[in-house]
């Protein structure tokens, strides 16, 4: 990238490792070729970047400008807000991702990046953390590195994320009946992807950590010593060297390498509203050190759904 582009942008890096607040860019489907080329380098260099004042897009303009860095997607299970890619997270409606992920993992091709903008937010909490998953591998010592390489990992959407995300809303809400009625469709169709530990990074060439809480076991071992080798690996991505938090306002835009990050949404906002709209990006099928890629398990005959579906078939068909 020449010095010209990069000086389009106003990048500021918020942590050492991960993490920058993008200034003097209106988000737009129109935007200039250049400005678009350096907010992807400051994406792939800093795995999260942040946008302040973008209030004026609604679900039509999102999409425009998310299909300027892709090709958008709908969940492979739960319908979206606008009928095509907008994902809503509705905390009043039971929709809290309070654990450790990268999105979407339980398909093969998951999502490469997304692109997520809040509508409301609470008054104090409601903050999200993301941690750079290369970091965390380079922070290996060079024996787990070598065995983390050869590793490949079960991940599934028939998990307990699906259960624990439900809460007590306002009014009193069954948060365990809201819980179960977002399990129903989020397991509607159950899907078993198995991937590589250890990712290659398509653009960057990075090796980066594959994990994160739709991974059920460990491929080829005991429960045992699966989970431990889990919670391992785990650890280094969870470290606050390798993390960035922001604090939300509304109007804010957040994009995400969702290759080469995971993101959590910290719940400790108890019955306040938090809404945020979510449009995710194709992905590729993801590579190992040794060249193993990732493979459907289940179903056994792949319904036409993102990441198991070439975008192009998918757009033709309108979806």
């Amino acid at each position: 990238m020449t010095a010209s582009i990069l000086s389009s942008l106003d990048v500021t890096p918020i942590s050492g490792r991960i993490g920058a607040v993008v200034s003097g860019v209106r988000l737009s489907g129109d935007l200039p070729e250049a400005t678009l080329t350096a907010v992807e380098e400051a994406l792939h260099t800093h795995k999260v970047i942040f946008f302040r004042g973008q209030d004026h897009l609604d679900d039509a303009t999102h999409e425009e400008f998310a299909r300027r860095l892709g090709h958008p997607v709908s969940h492979p299970t739960v319908p979206s807000a606008d009928g095509r890619y907008v994902f809503e997270l509705d905390a009043t409606k039971g929709v809290r991702a309070n654990q450790w992920h990268t999105d979407v993992t339980f398909v093969p091709a998951y999502p490469k990046a997304s692109v997520l903008r809040a509508l409301e937010i609470p008054a104090r909490g409601g903050h999200t953390v993301w941690a750079n998953t290369a970091a965390a591998y380079d922070d290996l010592p060079v024996p787990l590195r070598t065995l983390a390489d050869s590793l490949h990992a079960v991940h599934s959407n028939d998990y307990d994320y699906a259960e624990r995300i439900g809460h007590r809303g306002p009014g009193g809400a069954d948060g365990g009946e809201v819980a179960q009625l977002f399990r129903q469709v989020f397991v509607s169709t159950k899907f078993r992807t198995e991937h590589p530990v250890v990712r290659v990074h398509p653009v960057t060439g990075e090796r980066t950590l594959l994990l994160g809480n739709f991974v059920q076991r460990i491929a080829g071992l005991p429960t045992a010593d699966s989970r431990a080798l889990i919670d391992l690996f785990q650890r280094y991505i969870e470290r606050p060297e390798n993390l960035v938090r922001w604090q939300w306002q509304v109007g804010d835009v957040a994009i995400w390498d969702n290759r080469a990050t995971q993101h959590y949404a910290v719940n400790d906002y108890d019955d306040q509203p938090r809404v945020v709209r979510r449009i995710t990006l194709d992905g590729d099928v993801p590579a190992g050190v040794d060249g193993f890629r990732s493979v459907l398990l289940e179903p056994a005959e792949a319904p036409r759904v993102p990441g198991l579906v070439p975008a192009d078939e998918l757009e033709r068909e309108g979806r």
